[in-house]
């Protein structure tokens, strides 16, 4: 190796270069890692636009034969017979830029007749501006009904701005969900919900939504913003080890051409040469 360089075998600098040799390739993996997340969500948003339009074309099928709701069924046109019982509401819930409420009324289907035997499936009829109030909301048709509509998944607290927010009157939820639910009524709940096509009365059919981290959303773009931070850190490192290497090698060409005084350039290039000065505590002699 060039006398120049012969720093780089020092102690300091063996932990310099395997901290550089160690960081790098942590970097690109990381990176790399990020870019495939980001890569998985666009796949997964791509592969839901797909599913939707092909759920607007599919004929509804039975309830039972798209449960438990995934990503493939959620959106799905389904059918299901039976009769409304409780209705409840959902609050400051936005359509078109204004807000209102869900009305949401749950059909019994399974052993119906029976008063504490059945599930009940969660049907949202409609939507209405302003506050939620009882008075608003039709009442459900009655006897036995077909309702067909978009299947979709038990919502979630901080899913497309649900709101879990307590101290609700009584007859209203924040989330339309099983677990909301089941302790409001004496029979089981479907761990899904559907939306009518049409809507009941004079209220507005809520849209169906696409299933929670299907979209590209704002974790998708901070997937793409981590993946540009990991290769820059890469890049920085390597340029930065560069640097030190360029100053630490033109210390030591200028301690060789006695630009420096020899003992600056010890520590920088470990180099061993020294000079034959005084001690600058030595008293000289007195002439005799």
């Amino acid at each position: 190796m060039d006398g120049v360089y012969r720093f780089l075998l020092t102690p300091r600098w063996w932990g310099i270069n395997i901290f550089v040799l160690l960081a790098i390739p942590v970097c690109i993996f990381m990176g790399s890692w990020q870019l495939s997340r980001f890569e998985d969500r666009v796949q997964d948003h791509r592969s839901v636009t797909e599913q939707t339009a092909a759920n607007k074309k599919a004929k509804a099928a039975p309830l039972a034969s798209l449960l438990p709701v995934d990503k493939k069924t959620s959106g799905r046109q389904t059918t299901v017979t039976g009769h409304y019982d409780r209705q409840f509401l959902v609050p400051d819930r936005d359509l078109d830029g204004r807000t209102g409420f869900y009305v949401v009324t749950l059909l019994r289907t399974d052993g119906s007749a029976g008063a504490d035997g059945g599930r009940a499936l969660p049907v949202v009829r409609g939507w209405l501006p302003g506050t939620a109030s009882a008075a608003k909301a039709p009442a459900p048709p009655k006897g036995e009904v077909t309702a067909v509509g978009s299947l979709q998944a038990s919502e979630s607290a901080g899913a497309n701005g649900v709101s879990n927010a307590g101290g609700l009157p009584a007859g209203q939820v924040g989330v339309i969900s099983a677990a909301s639910l089941v302790n409001l009524v004496p029979y089981d709940v479907y761990d899904a919900w559907v939306t009518l096509d049409t809507a009941d009365g004079a209220m507005t059919a809520v849209p169906a939504t696409t299933p929670q981290g299907s979209g590209l959303d704002l974790k998708a773009f901070q997937n793409l913003g981590y993946t540009g931070e990991w290769f820059v850190f890469a890049g920085f490192v390597l340029f930065m080890w560069f640097r030190l290497v360029r100053r630490e090698a033109e210390a030591v060409r200028d301690a060789a051409l006695g630009l420096v005084p020899t003992g600056d350039a010890g520590d920088a290039g470990d180099t061993g040469d020294t000079g034959d000065t005084e001690s600058e505590g030595t008293t000289p002699e007195p002439a005799r």
